[in-house]
């Protein structure tokens, strides 16, 4: 499943005042504290489980973001630790997080506790860039409402009307 998707589907499971919070986002994935999983899962498993492809969760495996063990037969098995790393990937995504930072943040992790800081520093700057991207939205929100206001139309509580349409 795309990232659009994933925001899509976030969106409407939370709805125009739904709390935003990580219990919400463990909710929409519908995960809980991920306590409940299997041994091991197949692709199959794990890709209705997250809601994305088994292309994507191939994808991930051969870009070294998690790794997955195999059967006899050569099938893949997900262990509770690839899911929950799954989960984050597809979180991290979901919120804009590049490939590469993804990449990084990963080789981080699987260094070892001493790159702790370093993971504090890529989690904080991503942070930062979503708060940017909310504020810019946030601003083209209020130009779109304000516009729809002048034409006649129904503007968001938080959008005064101000002048004629332009």
């Amino acid at each position: 499943m795309a990232t659009d998707d994933l925001m899509t589907r976030a969106l409407d499971a939370l709805g125009d005042d739904g709390p935003l919070s990580a219990e919400a986002i463990h909710h929409l994935a519908g995960l809980g504290d991920l306590g409940d999983l299997p041994g091991t899962m197949t692709i199959a498993e794990v890709a209705g489980l997250l809601d994305i492809s088994p292309h994507t969760l191939r994808y991930y495996e051969r870009a070294g973001l998690v790794e997955v063990a195999r059967d006899g037969n050569g099938h893949r098995l997900y262990d509770a630790e690839a899911v929950r790393r799954l989960v984050f990937l597809t979180r991290m995504r979901l919120s804009g997080m590049p490939m590469r930072d993804l990449r990084h943040y990963i080789s981080l992790v699987d260094a070892g506790a001493h790159t702790v800081p370093e993971r504090l520093e890529v989690l904080v700057e991503h942070r930062d860039t979503i708060r940017r991207r909310i504020r810019e939205l946030t601003l083209s929100l209020t130009a779109v409402e304000y516009k729809i206001a002048t034409y006649g139309g129904s503007a968001g509580p938080d959008v005064q009307t101000l002048g004629a349409a332009r």
